[in-house]
C-alpha cells in the first residue's frame, strides 16, 4: 500500500483543497461508526457471506514523553473484526495484525497479509497456524473462490504467494514483473493484478498453471493502486495517482478503463483523489475509488464503451481503502481523526501528520 500524503484537514464536512468540486449524485455517507481503537490500518475486508467486517491493527511500543509531545501506551497487534450489518466489535485476536484479510467462506478459514501470514477460523476467531512466505514482504491479499486460493502481493520480491486456503499449504509463488498491489479475478480462472510502478499495468495470471500470460501498460499513467472488474463484459478499472509527466506537468490522478481480453484502454477519466483502493459493482454497474483527501470518486458504465465520473463524494480525510458489501450493496471505508501537523522542515521538506485523536478511529458506510 503506498504511503499516503499528509492533509491538513481531518474529520468528516471538511473537503480537501485538491482542485475538484463536491459533486451532487445519488451517493451519500449514510452512517459513521466511531468505534475507536487505537492503531495502525490499512485494508478494510467485508465477509458478505459471514456478515463480519475485518479490520488488522498495527501494533507500536510505549513512547516517554518528550519537551513537544506527551507519553504513549504501548498499542497491541490485532485482527478487529466486526458485525457487518451493526459495526459493533464482534471479536479480536490479538497478535494478528499486517495489512489486510481475506476469508474464505467455504472453508472458513481467514488469512492475514502479514509476516509471517497469520491463518484463522473465522468461527471461533483463533489462530490456526503461521505461514512461512520467504523474502515476501505481505502487502495486499485476493481469496479467489475458483480454486480456493489465497494470493498475497509482495512489493520488493514483485510476486504473489499463492495458498492453499483449506490448509494453508503455500503452493509456489507467481513473478507479476512489477510492485503488485490490488487484485481481481473473474472467478472462471483469470486473475488481474495492478502495478504500482511509474508507468502503470496490468498483469494478467492464469491461476490454472500460476503464470502472468500478459502484461497490459498504460503509458504515462503509473503509481496504480486500486483495481476492480466488470466480469460480464470484460472492463477493468485500474485506479491510478499519477499521469501525464510530473512534475512537470500536475499528476491528475485518473481511472484507466481497459479491456480485461487485450488491455486495450478504452477511455481514462480523473478521479478526485490518488487512489488506494477500487471496487465494482455489477447490479448498478459503478466503479468506486477512494482516496486519502477524503474522496470517492464514482464512475457509471453506461455501456461497454461509454462511461463516466456520475459522482465525487466527500468521506472524511484518509479513507483511502475499500470494501464493498454486495448484499446491501454499500461501500464501507475507515479513517481516523487527527490534530493539527507540525511545521515543515526548514529547508522546504514536508511536514508529517498530525498526531492521532485517541478513540476517533471511524467506519463509514456509503450508499444510496
Amino acid at each position: 500500500m503506498r504511503k499516503f500524503v499528509q492533509f491538513l484537514a481531518t474529520g468528516i464536512g471538511i473537503l480537501a483543497s485538491v482542485g475538484w468540486a463536491q459533486q451532487a449524485g445519488p451517493y451519500k455517507v449514510l452512517k459513521t461508526a466511531r468505534v475507536g481503537g487505537e492503531g495502525g490500518w490499512d485494508y478494510i475486508y467485508a465477509d458478505v457471506a459471514g456478515r463480519r467486517l475485518y479490520i488488522p491493527r498495527r501494533g507500536s511500543p510505549a513512547v516517554a514523553a518528550t519537551d513537544t509531545r506527551p507519553a504513549s501506551p504501548a498499542v497491541q497487534t490485532r485482527l478487529t473484526i466486526y458485525n457487518l450489518d451493526t459495526l459493533e466489535i464482534v471479536g479480536e485476536i490479538a497478535g494478528i495484525g499486517g495489512n489486510g484479510a481475506a476469508v474464505d467462506a467455504k472453508s472458513g478459514h481467514g488469512f492475514t497479509s502479514s509476516k509471517p501470514v497469520s491463518m484463522f477460523d473465522t468461527k471461533t476467531m483463533t489462530l490456526i497456524k503461521t505461514i512461512d512466505v520467504g523474502a515476501a514482504q505481505p502487502d495486499g491479499i485476493y481469496f479467489d473462490p475458483f480454486n480456493e486460493r489465497v494470493y498475497v502481493f509482495s512489493h520488493p520480491t514483485k510476486d504473489a504467494t499463492v495458498i492453499d486456503a483449506k490448509d494453508g499449504n503455500v503452493l509456489g509463488t507467481i513473478d507479476l514483473g512489477g510492485v503488485p498491489e490490488q487484485g481481481v479475478g473473474d472467478g472462471k480462472g483469470m486473475l488481474y493484478v495492478v502495478m504500482q510502478d511509474p508507468q502503470g499495468s496490468v498483469t494478467t495470471v492464469d491461476v490454472k498453471t500460476m503464470k502472468a500470460i500478459a502484461h497490459y501498460p498504460f503509458g504515462d499513467k503509473g503509481r496504480c493502486n486500486g483495481l476492480a472488474l466488470d466480469d460480464k463484459n470484460h472492463v477493468l478499472f485500474a485506479a491510478c495517482a499519477n499521469s501525464g509527466n510530473p512534475p512537470a506537468q500536475p499528476a491528475q490522478p485518473m481511472m484507466v478503463v481497459l479491456s480485461a481480453v487485450d488491455g486495450k484502454i478504452i477511455t481514462s477519466l480523473p478521479l478526485a483523489g490518488g487512489s488506494d483502493g477500487a471496487v465494482f459493482n455489477p447490479s448498478t454497474m459503478e466503479a468506486f475509488s477512494t482516496h486519502g483527501n477524503g474522496t470517492l470518486t464514482i464512475i457509471k458504465e453506461k455501456s461497454p464503451t461509454s462511461f463516466e465520473v456520475e459522482q465525487n463524494l466527500q468521506t472524511m480525510n484518509g479513507a483511502r481503502t475499500i470494501t464493498f458489501d454486495s448484499k446491501t450493496n454499500h461501500i464501507l471505508t475507515m479513517s481516523q481523526e487527527r490534530g493539527p501537523a507540525p511545521e515543515p522542515a526548514p529547508a522546504g521538506g514536508r511536514g508529517g501528520q498530525g498526531p492521532a485523536i485517541p478513540g476517533s478511529f471511524t467506519i463509514l458506510v456509503i450508499g444510496k
